[in-house]
């Protein structure tokens, strides 16, 4: 795995998309030869024409980082992946049609744009039938040694067998701290030297996966490991890193006080995600007020009841704000209380799901991201009566709210519509993440697939 700000990327995928982006650029310059030989023109230096290359190459690879195409999905699937492709072309079409309407000049002639996306989407997809051949080789997979053979050992073994895991687990020691759970588990009695054994291995990260660690750490054996020049783990950091979200089932007060994170409050990175918040806020609601009246509109002539719904949510350090959407569902819906929505639920309304299927009837919660309740990007606020009952049923709860809440989110693009205690624990678990690990980087990415989930609404509710 390769950390950029904080978070984690797959070896594997940062490869992926170093030579598509290599492919972009040479899709360009090909393109743009074949024109210039067809109309009988001198080509030129390429430093003249790099701005236009660039910006085609950059537009594309956005699109393409919006739409999903590096999802484990995408890698494993040529079909999937492709139709991916072709969705992120055409956006990328769009985004340097209107790059070229604000700066005239800044794009390539429509004919050479049109060679660009032919030649790049032949380029993509045949980039694609050779990483579908690449992703689960043992190419660029870390190796790792774990210490441990107990329930915490065997997760790891079932982790790194799922589809596009990044690491692989060379062998498993057993440290006599539980019974043995993983057959092939080495007993450290059999081993000599731990330091000698990892080096002989081939093994670049050392996992402890004890059961117990009270008064059982191997000092002397991760000394030694960590002489050879081997990075040593714990299991939780390991999760975090390797899953994208804070495992509850080994997490522990220490662990949170002591890595390191949190940084969401200080003040330079605070005062520009504000600054962002309030300009990007404001210009959508300008260009998407007409939406919200054509559909608020459809939804007073669909049911009876007002356009709006308004309803009070918790948000930063556990203080209620009131929330107001676009009504989807009918006005009885929660006569009885607050519920969980379901799948096919039959209080909503047929212009709400169509609104929630679009994310239009969250529109107007831009006003809370204006007056300051809510951000772009954070956990989703949750009314008060399920985060009573959240608080009670699942540690650690109270620290989503150390950060504002959001239209979009970490957990938002990681898992579906949560509608029981279950989902909203693994939905929890990417909150902490995103509040433990949060930098503008995390940020920009999360808005980038927040596309993803608009363009397929697999979780809309």
């Amino acid at each position: 795995m390769i950390r950029v700000f904080k978070h984690y990327f797959s070896y594997n995928v940062v490869l992926l998309s170093l030579i598509d982006l290599a492919l972009l650029l040479a899709a360009g310059e090909f393109a743009w030869q074949l024109r210039i030989g067809q109309i009988g023109s001198s080509s030129g230096p390429l430093t003249e024409r790099m701005p236009e290359l660039a910006g085609f190459a950059l537009v594309v690879w956005v699109a393409m980082i919006a739409v999903g195409a590096y999802t484990p999905d995408a890698l494993r699937s040529i079909r999937f992946g492709t139709a991916r492709l072709l969705v992120a072309v055409s956006l990328g079409l769009i985004g340097i049609a209107f790059l070229n309407f604000l700066v005239p000049g800044a794009a390539f002639w429509r004919s050479v744009l049109l060679y660009a996306m032919a030649i790049a989407l032949v380029g993509l997809v045949g980039n694609r039938l050779l990483a579908t051949r690449l992703v689960g080789s043992e190419t660029f997979r870390r190796r790792i040694l774990v210490l441990g053979a107990g329930e915490r050992a065997d997760r790891l073994q079932r982790l790194s067998q799922r589809e596009g895991s990044g690491f692989t687990p060379l062998a498993f020691v057993d440290m006599g701290d539980c019974p043995p759970v993983v057959d092939r588990a080495v007993p450290r009695a059999t081993i000599g030297d731990l330091g000698q054994y990892v080096e002989r291995l081939g093994a670049r990260e050392v996992v402890l996966a004890l059961q117990e660690r009270r008064n059982a750490l191997p000092l002397k054996d991760l000394l030694r490991v960590k002489t050879k020049g081997v990075a040593i783990n714990d299991f939780s950091s390991f999760l975090e890193r390797e899953t994208g979200r804070v495992d509850l089932d080994t997490l522990n007060p220490s662990w949170l006080i002591f890595s390191d994170g949190f940084s969401a409050g200080k003040r330079i990175s605070a005062a520009g995600k504000r600054l962002f918040d309030i300009v990007s806020s404001l210009l959508i609601l300008i260009v998407g007020l007409p939406l919200i009246l054509v559909f608020g509109l459809a939804v007073k002539l669909d049911s009876k009841g007002p356009m709006f719904f308004r309803q009070r949510r918790i948000g930063l350090y556990g203080q209620p704000f009131e929330v107001v959407k676009l009504r989807s569902m009918r006005t009885d819906a929660e006569a009885d209380g607050a519920k969980w929505a379901e799948e096919d639920d039959p209080r909503i309304t047929r212009v709400g799901r169509i609104i929630r299927k679009l994310r239009i009837d969250e529109l107007p919660q831009l006003w809370a991201v204006l007056k300051g309740h809510m951000s772009f990007v954070g956990p989703r606020p949750e009314v008060p009566h399920f985060v009573s009952e959240l608080e009670r049923e699942l540690p650690f709860y109270a620290e989503r709210h150390e950060v504002k809440p959001g239209i979009t989110g970490w957990a938002q693009i990681n898992f579906p519509y949560g509608a029981s205690i279950d989902d909203a624990r693994q939905k929890l678990e990417y909150d902490l993440y995103y509040a433990k690990n949060y930098t503008p980087f995390l940020d920009l990415l999360i808005l980038l697939q927040t596309v993803r989930v608009v363009i397929y609404p697999e979780g809309a509710r």
